[in-house]
């Protein structure tokens, strides 16, 4: 059986026992890893991944490629040149097994390339909560973006103080109004709007 596997931006096809020498990964010598982004399994094709379908291989060693001399010379009088050579990491993997389903369950790390952080779970949970709360608010509220000089942010704040509608913010007193800096042309144009 084999496998279509993507990592680093390449694709690779790949068998049961295969070494593979691919862009560097977050693991280190030994470690168990899983490719979750798969592109075929034998002769299942997905779009664009095969569901449930994963690789696993475990880290032989990191390395780096071979040099590659970038050599650029101007000719004639007063010409310049410049060298500049490049090794690029690598890890080097031994595919184990080929999962066609149930890679979720496995409990294998997945591959993360060493230039990406792992995406942690208490930080992505907080901007669904702050996108819930507008969207709460603004149901039974107006767009307080239509004033002008009103932008994104400063509605955002206004929300915030619990001005929603065009009616709160047209009896809001802009000299004593403490929680948001309200300017007197906001609060005409919102007598305008509220009528």
């Amino acid at each position: 059986m084999f496998a279509v596997l993507k990592t680093g931006g390449k694709q690779y096809k790949v068998a049961s026992g295969d070494v593979l020498r691919v862009e560097k990964l977050a693991a280190d010598a030994g470690e168990k890893i899983q490719f979750n982004e798969i592109l075929m399994v034998g002769s299942t094709v997905g779009a664009p991944f095969v569901v449930g379908a994963a690789v696993q291989a475990e880290v032989i060693d990191q390395i780096k490629g071979d040099k590659v001399i970038n050599f650029v010379k101007r000719r004639r009088k007063h010409s310049s040149k410049r060298t500049v050579g490049h090794r690029q990491q690598l890890t080097l993997v031994r595919i184990t097994d080929i999962l066609e389903s149930g890679a979720d369950k496995s409990g294998v790390k997945a591959a993360i390339g060493a230039g990406s952080a792992p995406k942690a779970a208490a930080p992505a949970a907080a901007p669904k909560a702050a996108k819930a709360a507008p969207a709460a608010a603004a149901a039974g509220a107006d767009d307080l973006t239509a004033i002008t000089g009103v932008g994104p942010a400063a509605a955002k704040k206004l929300n915030e103080a619990g001005i929603t509608t065009y009616a709160q913010l047209a009896a809001v007193d802009a000299a004593s109004f403490e929680a948001v800096k309200v300017k007197p042309e906001w609060v005409e144009q919102a007598k305008e709007l509220a009528k």
